[in-house]
C-alpha cells in the first residue's frame, strides 16, 4: 500500500538514481535493523523489536500521512528503487517554520566514506527542496554527536552552520559526549543560488 503525505504537493522527490518516497511499511524492519546496528549515533536507548517497529509505524507514521500539519514527515530513501535508508523532517514546528533533519542509511553504506558522503549530500539537497520549497519553511537543524566527524563535515559542506555545542550532553558507550547543533536557513540556500 502506498501512502502519501497530505501536506506535500508531490510525494516523490528524485535526484539522479536517488529518490525519496513516504516511509513505506515494507521498509520498517530494514530500518529497525539499521537503527539497532547504529544505536550509538542515535537518540535511542535500547534495541528495537519488531513489535516496537510495528507500533511506531501504526501509531506515529501512518497517522502523519493524513495530517495537515504533522510533527514528522518521514521517507524511505531509495537508490535505483532499493531502500538504502530513511529519514526526513522531525520535531516540526509549523508556526516557526522549522524542522530537524533525521537521516540513517544501511550500516554497510556508512563504512564507505565516499558512498556515505554521496548518500547524505543528496539526501540533504532533497530535504532542502522539500523544506524550503514545497513547505516554505525557514529553518532546518540537526543534532549530531561529536563522535561523527565525517557526518559533521558533510553537514557543513552542504550549507549547515555550526550553531552550538552541548557539552557532555549524551552518554555514548558509557562515557559523556558532546552534541553539536547545526542550522541551515532558507536565506543561506537563496544566497547560494
Amino acid at each position: 500500500m502506498t501512502c502519501n503525505y497530505k501536506c506535500l504537493p508531490v510525494n516523490r522527490f528524485e535526484e539522479g538514481s536517488y529518490a525519496i518516497v513516504p516511509y513505506r511499511e515494507e521498509d520498517r524492519f530494514l530500518i529497525m535493523k539499521w537503527r539497532n546496528e547504529q544505536i550509538d549515533v542515535l537518540r535511542q536507548n535500547r534495541l528495537l523489536t519488531e513489535a516496537d517497529q510495528d507500533r511506531y509505524y501504526r501509531e506515529v507514521v501512518e497517522p502523519s500521512f493524513s495530517e495537515d500539519r504533522p510533527r514528522i514527515i518521514l521517507f524511505s530513501y531509495l537508490r535505483d528503487e532499493d531502500c538504502i535508508g530513511y529519514g526526513g523532517l522531525t520535531n516540526i514546528d509549523w508556526d516557526s517554520r522549522r524542522a530537524e533533519i533525521s537521516f540513517l542509511v544501511d550500516t554497510d553504506r556508512t563504512r564507505d566514506l565516499k558512498v556515505y558522503r554521496e548518500d547524505f549530500s543528496v539526501f540533504l539537497r532533497l530535504m532542502k527542496r522539500i523544506a524550503f520549497g514545497a513547505l516554505q519553511f525557514n529553518r532546518l537543524f540537526a543534532e549530531t554527536f561529536d563522535i561523527r566527524p565525517h557526518h559533521i563535515r558533510i553537514l557543513e559542506d552542504n550549507g549547515f552552520r555550526l550553531e552550538g555545542r552541548m557539552r557532555q550532553h549524551v552518554i555514548i558507550r558509557g562515557r559523556p559526549g558532546d552534541s553539536l547543533i547545526h542550522g541551515c536557513l532558507k536565506e543561506y540556500c537563496d544566497a547560494e543560488g
